[in-house]
C-alpha cells in the first residue's frame, strides 16, 4: 500500500484516498499541432521499471492535483510536490539520486 502526502492540504493517507492520473510533466499539444504529435500526446506514455513521476488527485480530501515521485518496483515514495511546477523540487531529485545513482532529471524529461 502506498502512503502519500498531499502537498496542498498536508494530509497523509493510503493511496485509496487518492486517484492516480498518469504520467506527470507531459508537454501538452495545442490546436496547431500535427496528427502525429497529438497522437503521441494522447497515447504514448512511459511505463518505466524504476523511478516514475506521476499525477495524483486527493479525491477524498481537498480535491487538488499534485505530483508524486515513486519507484514502480519497490513502491517507495520519494516525495510529493505541487502540480504547478515544471520539474520536481531539488530535494526530491537529491533523494532519488542518492538511492538511484544513475537517475537524472535530464534523462527523465
Amino acid at each position: 500500500m502506498l502512503m502519500l502526502t498531499c502537498p496542498v492540504c498536508g494530509a497523509t493517507a493510503e493511496e485509496t484516498e487518492f486517484h492516480a492520473g498518469g504520467e506527470a510533466h507531459l508537454k501538452r499539444e495545442g490546436p496547431g499541432s500535427d496528427d502525429a504529435a497529438f497522437e503521441e500526446y494522447l497515447f504514448m506514455r512511459e511505463n518505466p521499471k524504476g523511478v516514475h513521476l506521476e499525477r495524483w488527485r486527493h479525491v477524498y480530501g481537498c480535491g487538488k492535483w499534485f505530483h508524486a515521485a515513486r519507484c514502480t518496483t519497490t513502491l517507495e515514495v520519494f516525495g510529493t510536490y505541487s502540480a504547478q511546477v515544471l520539474e520536481p523540487p531539488q530535494e526530491i531529485k537529491d533523494k532519488i539520486s542518492a538511492k538511484r545513482p544513475g537517475w537524472s532529471w535530464r534523462n527523465y524529461s
